[in-house]
């Protein structure tokens, strides 16, 4: 009789899995909404011959605390919050999100001046000229 011997030593464990990629999770509801005002200033102001993006922040300045803060930049930092509407780009801060979170973009002009609006919900006490701004702490 021929016995056929199994080896009593298990096999090597399979090599492991390449890691993959997270997901992005993708919020229902933007960051940032834009008036059709403000998407067409942004489309004015982005269609030059070097593409940019505009990054909003905002910086501890004036007399209610904060001030907005536009910049152009070449492509998202790293952990910059892309809004994207109607074909405009527009970059958040990670640093500013929380105080920007819910608002809404708008591009006024009159007779003495053009500039961005914002109508941010998380605002609790703006200065006299709207310039500046305080939000609630968070705890």
């Amino acid at each position: 009789m021929v016995e056929s011997r199994v080896p009593t030593h298990s096999q090597p464990p399979p090599p492991p899995k390449p890691a993959r990629a997270r997901p992005r999770i993708k919020s229902s509801k933007a960051a940032l909404s834009l008036t059709s005002d403000a998407v067409q200033r942004l489309q004015n102001l982005l269609s030059g011959p070097t593409p940019q993006l505009i990054r909003i922040g905002v910086k501890n300045k004036g007399c209610a605390g904060m001030q907005y803060h536009l910049e152009y930049v070449e492509k998202p930092g790293k952990f910059d919050e892309v809004v994207e509407q109607d074909g405009v780009r527009v970059l958040i801060d990670s640093k500013a999100l929380f105080s920007i979170i819910g608002s809404e973009m708008h591009w006024q002009e009159d007779r003495l001046s053009a500039k961005f609006v914002f109508k941010n919900p998380n605002i609790i006490d703006e200065c006299g000229c709207g310039e500046s701004f305080n939000i609630a702490a968070t705890s």
